[in-house]
């Protein structure tokens, strides 16, 4: 059985919303095995032992969280050049426009030789001022829909073996 490993980190809850969306989506496939893992909780064995990666985090300051980063530091090179072409997507909650954080982690993806699957899914949060910023995020149906959406065909593309 194959297995996809979702990792979030979520200090207002919208990654881990938009994670657990996947993993609704994901768990529609039997033939794989979902496991859903904080970025403190996971080690370089979980990834090791999954066939397959999704990545949520927020943006913070233009970048992937601290909490992200800490998690791809601790895995980065117990795990280089054992998981290429391994497949792999990112949900990204973002006040503005994410990019910065899904670059970092193209750039972390990259040089693990994973395969993106798909471009990055951005959630806009619009969060602006420090108030909003740091307020708990309750996300909508119509921005959780893709997320669940992405996790049902990572999984369904690793039952598959299309990737």
């Amino acid at each position: 059985m194959k297995t996809l490993l979702i990792v979030w980190h979520s200090r207002t809850g919208a990654g881990r919303q938009m994670a657990e969306a996947a993993v609704a989506g994901a768990q529609a496939e039997r033939e794989v095995a979902v496991r859903l893992l904080p970025a403190a909780d996971t080690d370089a064995a979980d990834v090791l032992a999954a066939d397959g990666y999704l990545f949520a985090c927020p943006e913070n300051l233009a970048s992937m969280s601290g909490e992200m980063k800490d998690f791809f530091d601790r895995t980065y090179y117990p795990c280089l050049e054992r998981l290429n072409g391994r497949p792999y997507a990112a949900l990204i909650a973002a006040g503005s426009d994410g990019e910065g954080a899904a670059r970092q982690l193209a750039r972390i993806a990259t040089g693990w030789r994973l395969k993106a699957i798909a471009a990055p899914l951005i959630v806009g949060t619009h969060a602006q001022t420090p108030e909003a910023i740091l307020a708990p995020k309750t996300l909508s149906e119509a921005q959780l829909a893709p997320c669940r959406e992405l996790g049902a065909a990572m999984a369904a593309g690793l039952a598959m073996g299309v990737f």
